[in-house]
């Protein structure tokens, strides 16, 4: 951590040229040396990347930033947020600590927060930045968070942890042994610190992979961001052996959307089907990641269009989390019914559906935008059928 950065004249460089080109910058002449212009560099295309995914981090002074692969990987303001309100008590350790975004919003739950970073310089980073965030409830200690928890005799209410994919395991089946640390190797050790373990894993983790890597899951969060799902969080109890609890959220600018189910009642459930009626859903990506299709037909009592399609209509207008339409037509899939409706421009989904977007858009000579909706699926009749529709939410 080369403190000098840290210098008025450096900081104001860097905020000064936060959205200048950098090819141009390493041209200009500069006070400073070409070592020094190489990093106050490294600041500005870290901190850019923070404007809209940390903006506390980019709007507080002097705070120091790790190189931009360390932001790209770190969880989000909007993540960390809602990850941390899930969970409160005295005491958690952070055992992959990163950046400590995650760290920073644990911070508010709790009285006391351990974070753990095995890189010595990010550590020093961000002891650094929480000064200057003016938060001085977490500790931050340079160390294998595994080796730290084996060693010490402290427990704590929550242990957090964050496991990365190991660089050799690219292109493969997504495991949790073939990351780093190895949870399920150490799960023991785990549960000897602590009764709650909160993991957080990509999306590429299949359900099925998780649970029988794991033990005692409680609960499976499925987190959504503009209906993109970000992370998945695996809450850990000790001795916990009941029914697993799928909670799925989208979150937006200015809602939260919510579904949950138990993942028996999953299986169990049946839905009912039924050709298009007035309404067309589409669920968001939270839940498509969680396979709750048929309980969302049983809870907002709503028919599927077909098995595979993971498409559903009602005659009455409800709320449902995800994309909703009016229905305005349904016609075969036969190029000379839709040629008639003269549609020069609009926007296309296919689910379960023989064809691309792109085959369909050529073979229709059908532009991208404008406001109708066409849905290119199969009915229970297995017939392939267009959906012409105008979004409502």
């Amino acid at each position: 951590m080369n403190t000098s950065i840290l210098n008025t004249e450096t900081q104001d460089s860097i905020n000064k040229n936060i959205n200048s080109d950098i090819n141009t910058l390493l041209l200009q002449k500069t006070p400073f040396s070409s070592e020094d212009i190489k990093e106050i560099i490294e600041q500005i295309e870290a901190k850019k990347r923070c404007k809209k995914k940390l903006s506390t981090w980019f709007e507080c002074k002097n705070i120091y930033y790790p190189n931009k692969l360390n932001i790209e990987q770190t969880s989000s303001e909007i993540t960390a947020k809602y990850k941390a309100s899930l969970v409160k008590g005295e005491s958690i350790i952070d055992l992959t600590g990163g950046f400590g975004v995650d760290s920073y919003y644990f911070s508010k739950q709790f009285k006391s927060v351990t974070h753990c970073e095995i890189n010595r310089s990010l550590s020093n980073i961000v002891n650094h930045n929480y000064k200057q965030l003016q938060v001085n409830n977490i500790k931050t200690i340079n160390s294998n968070g595994i080796k730290h928890i084996q060693d010490a005799e402290t427990t704590y209410h929550w242990i957090y942890i964050d496991p990365s994919r190991r660089h050799d395991s690219k292109g493969k089946v997504f495991f949790l042994n073939d990351c780093l640390p190895n949870v399920p190797e150490h799960l023991d050790l785990l549960f000897s610190k602590s009764k709650n373990i909160m993991i957080k894993t990509s999306p590429l983790l299949d359900f099925a992979v998780g649970i029988n890597e794991l033990k005692h899951v409680k609960t499976i969060y499925v987190i959504a961001v503009n209906n993109e799902v970000k992370e998945l969080l695996w809450v850990l109890k000790d001795d916990f052996n009941g029914d697993i609890n799928i909670i799925t959220t989208n979150l937006k600018k200015e809602e939260k959307v919510s579904f949950s189910f138990l993942m028996s009642e999953e299986k169990k459930a049946n839905s009912e089907y039924h050709l298009p009626l007035s309404y067309l859903y589409e669920p968001n990506a939270a839940i498509m990641k969680s396979g709750g299709f048929n309980e969302i037909s049983k809870q907002l009592n709503i028919y599927k269009l077909h098995k595979h399609s993971h498409l559903y209509t009602s005659n009455n207008n409800i709320p449902f989390p995800g994309r909703t339409f009016k229905i305005d037509s349904v016609l075969p899939y036969n190029k000379k019914a839709l040629k008639k409706l003269r549609i020069t421009k609009a926007n296309i989904t296919i689910r379960n559906f023989p064809e691309s977007v792109s085959q369909i858009r050529k073979k229709l000579n059908i532009k991208d935008g404008g406001e109708i909706y066409l849905f290119f699926t199969i009915d229970l009749d297995d017939n392939k059928i267009a959906i012409i529709c105008s979004k409502l939410k």
